[in-house]
């Protein structure tokens, strides 16, 4: 028989790595499974858009700091379009009295941070397919989580026949540390400032689109993807160039129910998905990370970490959230992707009426800010 352990965490993302990071430092003994499996590859392309939530966790994990310099670019301001030009809304971190609306981060550099950090963390072990036994299972694998699916845990996929297209991109003209996006039917653009692998001159791309279109894009030889990428962004940031591989994945929103039972936990796109337009899936996961190791710690003394009371505890916190930015990244893509001329028109002149209402602009960066 092996060592039983406090918790084990299935699945080792950065939610699940975070979660092993953050438990090992209030002392419990942790079994992280699937470490070893999946090394970050050398040719991720994806980035990560961190609020200061996020960059907290990551910092009193004593990981923030490890990150290479480049790897992590400030997003200081950042500006939204419409279809039509002057439906525009902007933000920036001076008005919001901050020093980054978030942080751009490479995501193998931060699953190689995490992973460095591990290796020398006390009271974790890395385990293989064999688990040992454990007060706790916290499943953190993701969207596709065999755990959830053992436990006959309810998780109905409402799929946006949209796919993304992730990819590292240059630009003529430097990126000042702002953020681009394109709201429109039927696609969303996103270009993230980034310092890879052009300081000051790079990129990061979602692109939300329809999957034909999508799948189109992602085959398409280098010259016709760049020529629609400059007709999609019109030279707000340049010429742009492919400085990567493209990647892709298909988009839905789910929730699961239960997000708990009898000595298991569902944590990260495990329990959740939601849009990326918000940039904000990441954020959710390490949000659950917080909520979860906090309410393991002050539990009562007498009451053992697999309790389904306790759990339930991190479960009700954790619903409003989740819910509430599964609803608002869908009723934007609704609101965006909607075809007629007259919701075209409302959308339009909304941008332009939230952008003129400073306090209403406030309170939207502030929640986005706190996760």
């Amino acid at each position: 028989m092996r060592q039983r352990v406090d918790v084990c965490v299935r699945g080792a993302g950065v939610v699940g790595r975070s979660l092993a990071l953050a438990l090992s430092r209030q002392g419990l003994t942790v079994a992280l499974q699937g470490l070893g499996e999946r090394p970050a590859p050398s040719g991720d392309v994806r980035t990560y858009a961190l609020n200061a939530a996020s960059v907290a966790l990551l910092s009193e994990l004593k990981v923030w700091n490890a990150l290479p310099e480049d790897a992590a670019t400030a997003v200081l301001e950042m500006h939204v379009e419409g279809d039509e030009r002057g439906a525009a809304l902007d933000f920036s971190a001076w008005t919001q009295g901050v020093e980054a609306l978030a942080w751009i981060v490479d995501a193998a550099a931060l699953e190689n941070v995490l992973a460095d950090a591990l290796r020398f963390a006390p009271h974790v072990t890395m385990t293989g397919d064999q688990a040992p036994p454990a007060a706790l299972t916290a499943l953190c694998e993701g969207r596709d989580s065999t755990g959830r699916c053992e436990r006959g845990v309810d998780f109905k996929l409402q799929r946006y026949g949209q796919r993304a297209i992730a990819a590292r991109l240059t630009a003529s003209q430097p990126h000042a540390g702002i953020a681009r996006q394109w709201f429109r039917a039927p696609d969303v653009l996103a270009l993230l400032p980034f310092d890879r692998p052009d300081p000051g001159h790079s990129y990061g791309l979602v692109w939300s689109l329809p999957d034909a279109e999508a799948q189109r894009l992602l085959i398409a030889n280098e010259a016709d993807f760049e020529q629609s990428l400059n007709e999609a962004t019109a030279g707000a940031a340049g010429v742009l160039r492919l400085a990567s591989e493209r990647a892709g994945w298909p988009l839905a929103i789910a929730r699961a129910e239960p997000l708990c039972g009898p000595e298991w936990v569902l944590l990260g796109d495990a329990a959740h998905l939601v849009h990326p337009l918000a940039g904000q899936g990441l954020n959710l996961g390490l949000a659950d990370v917080v909520t979860l190791v906090r309410v393991l710690t002050h539990r009562e003394h007498w009451r053992p970490i697999g309790d389904l009371k306790l759990l339930q505890r991190y479960a009700r916190e954790r619903a409003l959230p989740t819910i509430a930015m599964g609803r608002l990244t869908d009723g934007l893509l609704q609101l965006f992707s909607h075809p007629a001329p007259w919701m075209r028109e409302l959308r339009n002149r909304g941008l332009g009426l939230v952008n003129g209402a400073v306090p209403l602009k406030r309170w939207l960066a502030a929640r986005a800010l706190g996760g």
